[in-house]
């Protein structure tokens, strides 16, 4: 069947299958290369319909034929490439249709960067941006569950929709929120598909309620499976099937709209940065900051740190400054690793309030606290000075991907995350596995939650990485399951992590997934192979030797 022939018959919006653009849109920010044999821009919701019903109504003459949604194209995990149909909401599904006193309504392929400018105008914050912020779409964050450096204070995407707009299998356009149990009763008598969804998930949730409970991760965050356990609360009798939309990357239906609840952020902060030499009491410092309340606590490690010395040039670029102001700039830190060595790792504690002084003497009273563990620290001036360090915690992977020469990123352990009370016994031991291998690699994250992203740096042409990446993938997640942790925090499962949902949730937990994947997509219509029915093999195969690093 020639699938763009037959989508022009009903598709107003544009439609390639020039080779340059499958080329693009082969790849994504992952390991994994995957060619698509479509590539369309749809023009309107009705375009987004036809193509749910034309590929619905043609997947029993081709099993292949799916629909793989995509805007930002910034997924770490393969989520956001398919070799049927790549839909890109970017180009046209992407307006801001209502900012309200604490809310805003928007299309998927809105860029979050854009919509931030429009919400910030009436003081209001969508806080579960990730560092990605400047290249992602808020239709991706939904799709991810996405979190970043202000999750540990005001928490997760999934805790800011209020309710979405999907597109299920029938190509019928639904709108999901949170209902009571009268409410709930009424949409199961409903005699549709949004009924039968209702009645079903019902079902299996109610079914499988002590399962899924304890089959909860314990942790702060986590973005793999499906949200079951959330989708009833029985303290406020409430239903919400958002719950599991969202973070289900697009497996489920299609997004076209949004419901975000907003916040007023505080108009002050400043920054503590803390600077370890060992790790032997990060919990305890890690729980002394958290009685103060910090807005964010984040850090990166030495090799972070090194890696950033090493490209100061760009650093400075991406401040907007010169690399003599930078240099001047940073003589505290040349000054400290000249007469102490480089720190085991960088700890930055922002602290906010509605007036500078109240941020300053918070900031103040944290570092007061700390003083019995004779740590060097500093508070940042506003501006460049504190600029400086997000910078190095937000852009450290970038830097990583254009400027090493001959190794590529390989994000495949990029999202782990355990209680922070485990991180003094975790961290050494999760070094001990990586220094086994020849890689060079950063690990930066969210210490606050016990959350940290491993970037290696390998030659993907070896033919030992594939094997180097299946190992340190197994040492890895055993001993995050040995700490109880969550082998994704807020990349999400895709093609990467989707083969190890069995292990991480056990057979039962991962047949009730693989029950609710059926209910809402029974011919596999939606973003085919990931999170649910993915395998390493698959994986393996489109494994990109020649990204772009």
């Amino acid at each position: 069947m020639d699938i763009g022939s037959k989508i022009k018959e009903f598709f107003k919006g544009e439609i390639t299958t020039n080779e340059t653009d499958l080329e693009k849109y082969s790849r994504d920010a992952s390991l994994f290369k995957i060619k698509p044999k479509v590539v369309v821009f749809p023009k309107d919701i009705d375009d987004l319909k036809n193509l749910v019903k034309f590929v619905s109504e043609n997947k029993s003459q081709d099993s292949n034929l799916s629909i793989t949604m995509r805007s930002g194209g910034t997924d770490m995990t393969g989520g956001s490439i398919s070799e049927s149909i790549i839909a890109d909401v970017s180009k046209h599904i992407n307006k801001l249709k209502e900012v309200g006193s604490d809310y805003a309504v928007v299309e998927p392929g809105l860029f979050y960067r854009d919509f931030e400018k429009e919400t910030l105008k009436k003081g209001l914050l969508l806080p579960s941006y990730p560092a990605s912020r400047e290249i992602c779409t808020v239709g991706g964050m939904v799709s991810n569950n996405a979190g970043g450096e202000k999750t540990l204070a005001y928490g997760k995407t999934i805790d800011y929709v209020k309710e979405l707009k999907i597109i299920l299998r029938d190509g019928n356009e639904y709108t999901f929120g949170p209902v009571s149990e009268e409410e709930l009763e009424s949409k199961k008598k409903l005699e549709n598909l949004e009924g039968e969804v209702y009645r079903k998930v019902s079902d299996l949730v109610m079914n499988n309620y002590d399962i899924l409970q304890k089959a909860k991760p314990k942790v702060s965050k986590n973005s793999s499976g499906y949200y079951l356990w959330d989708v009833y609360n029985p303290n406020t009798k409430v239903f919400d099937l958002t719950k599991i939309l969202v973070g289900s990357q697009g497996t489920l239906g299609v997004i076209t709209e949004i419901k975000f609840g907003l916040i007023k952020p505080k108009s002050a902060r400043r920054l503590l940065v803390i600077f370890l030499k060992d790790l032997k009491h990060l919990a305890e410092i890690t729980h002394k900051l958290l009685e103060f309340k910090p807005e964010s606590l984040e850090s990166y490690d030495d090799h972070t740190f090194k890696i950033a010395i090493k490209l100061l040039p760009d650093l400075a670029k991406k401040l907007k400054g010169n690399i003599f102001r930078l240099g001047f700039n940073f003589l505290h830190e040349f000054w400290l690793i000249f007469t102490k060595g480089m720190p085991k790792l960088v700890i930055l504690a922002e602290f906010s309030s509605d007036t500078a002084d109240m941020a300053y003497k918070k900031t103040k009273a944290a570092e007061k606290a700390l003083v019995e563990f004779k740590l060097d620290t500093k508070i940042t001036l506003p501006g460049y000075d504190t600029e400086k360090y997000w910078v190095i915690r937000r852009e450290s992977f970038n830097f990583l991907r254009q400027k090493i020469r001959n190794l590529k990123t390989a994000p495949f352990i990029d999202d782990i995350i355990v209680n922070p009370d485990y991180l003094p016994e975790f961290l050494p031991q999760l070094y001990k596995i990586l220094d086994e291998y020849p890689i060079i690699y950063t690990v930066a994250g969210h210490v606050g939650d016990g959350n940290f992203h491993i970037i290696p740096l390998m030659d993907l042409d070896d033919p030992k990485t594939k094997s180097s990446i299946l190992s340190i993938s197994r040492r890895v997640y055993d001993l995050v399951l040995k700490f109880n942790g969550s082998i994704t925090a807020e990349h999400n499962d895709g093609l990467i992590r989707g083969p190890y949902l069995k292990q991480f949730f056990g057979s039962e937990v991962y047949k009730i997934f693989e029950d609710l994947k059926n209910i809402f997509d029974p011919e596999n219509i939606f973003n085919s192979g990931k999170k649910i029915g993915s395998s390493l093999e698959y994986a393996l195969k489109h494994f990109d030797s020649n990204q772009k690093s």
